[in-house]
């Protein structure tokens, strides 16, 4: 049998993406039409982005991978898996712990896969004498629609990529090339009639399945939305300080996934569930101290102090006022905002709990 040399070049980067640690490699062609720019232009167009400036601002070069990279044949995407060893939902159930999102637990993944993605670029330009661009989900590319159209998994009704052997739990990356290689099929929808991430929402984020209302959603609220979280949502917050992971961990695919073999993703121990109460008291070098290395580190001190005093609000438990006080003294006025709300809502759950 004859194999072509696009053919030996897919055998030869399937083998190496593996060899410098990626789960999983698929290939797309850039030239195939990108209806996900269409997707992307309704989402903007309804004000789904909120303060996510940048997307609109960058959605020219999101409309097509060859709008960042004309010269672009070939999309190569990589897939590093960091499933957890836990149920992300149980910690939900200790409203005086924080519940710090499954990806933000171990080491800032941005830094490791675009290390690997540079090596394996490298390896590719050396073998074949291709040109070829790297990119994680810092760059204006759609990653996800990427993903699907190079065969990794689907896009779910939660708008995140499922795959049928990682479940919710991949990192991605890719490498455009100016080689021409055999494009994987896509992947096929295997949602079915499931429900599961659109009923578990504590916001009802999704105005539909397949759509995301990102102004709704605690992730964004947590993690990119500044200044004080509107009142109407603070409370759906629950104990969640930075990002949430409802609509991934209750996805019935999750049953094929495994634990990340890569250990920088493995949870540290201190942040799986750290006391409210100690993440409160952190000044911005005790911040910097607990969280560097991790993507927490990227929103700053006071955007994450002003999540933890929300869930102190929520946490219903009176012994956690004083900790509330000690923030309405706190040198960012949205802290200050938060600890006031934090007080009004402990003194009401006090007061409901006395029966008066």
């Amino acid at each position: 049998m004859t194999i072509s040399i696009s053919d030996a070049s897919r055998e030869a980067i399937t083998a190496q993406a593996r060899a410098v640690g990626f789960d999983v490699c698929g290939f797309a062609s850039v030239d195939a039409p990108w209806p996900a720019a269409a997707r992307l232009a309704r989402f903007l167009e309804l004000g789904r982005h909120g303060d996510m400036a940048w997307i609109a601002t960058s959605a020219d070069r999101r409309a097509h991978p060859q709008s960042l990279w004309p010269h672009a044949r070939s999309a190569i995407v990589l897939g590093m898996n960091y499933g957890p060893d836990a149920d992300p939902l149980a910690i939900l159930g200790r409203p005086d712990r924080g519940a710090i999102s499954v990806y933000a637990q171990g080491r800032d993944y941005h830094d490791l896969i675009k290390g690997r993605l540079k090596t394996l670029a490298g390896q590719i330009a050396r073998r074949d004498g291709a040109e070829v661009k790297v990119f994680v989900d810092t760059a204006p590319i759609m990653e996800k629609p990427l993903a699907a159209q190079a065969g990794l998994g689907w896009q779910g009704k939660h708008t995140n990529l499922v795959s049928r052997d990682f479940g919710s739990w991949l990192f991605l990356g890719a490498i455009l090339t100016s080689l021409e290689l055999t494009p994987d099929p896509p992947a096929e929808d295997h949602c079915g009639a499931c429900r599961a991430c659109l009923d578990i929402c504590p916001t009802k984020a999704f105005p539909a399945p397949y759509e995301l209302d990102a102004r709704r959603c605690l992730s964004y609220l947590t993690i990119e939305h500044r200044g004080p979280i509107p009142e109407e949502h603070r409370a759906a917050l629950g104990n969640r300080i930075y990002g949430c992971d409802d609509c991934l961990a209750v996805c019935p695919w999750n049953k094929f996934a495994s634990v990340s073999r890569e250990s920088a993703l493995h949870a540290r121990e201190a942040l799986r569930a750290p006391a409210l109460e100690d993440l409160a008291a952190l000044n911005e070098a005790a911040f910097r101290a607990l969280f560097s290395g991790s993507p927490v580190k990227r929103i700053g001190r006071d955007h994450f102090v002003r999540n933890v005093v929300y869930a102190i609000g929520n946490s219903g438990d009176p012994r956690l006022m004083p900790v509330a006080v000690a923030r309405l003294e706190d040198r960012c006025e949205t802290v200050r905002d938060a600890a006031e709300w934090a007080l009004r809502r402990l003194s009401s759950t006090a007061q409901t709990a006395r029966g008066g």
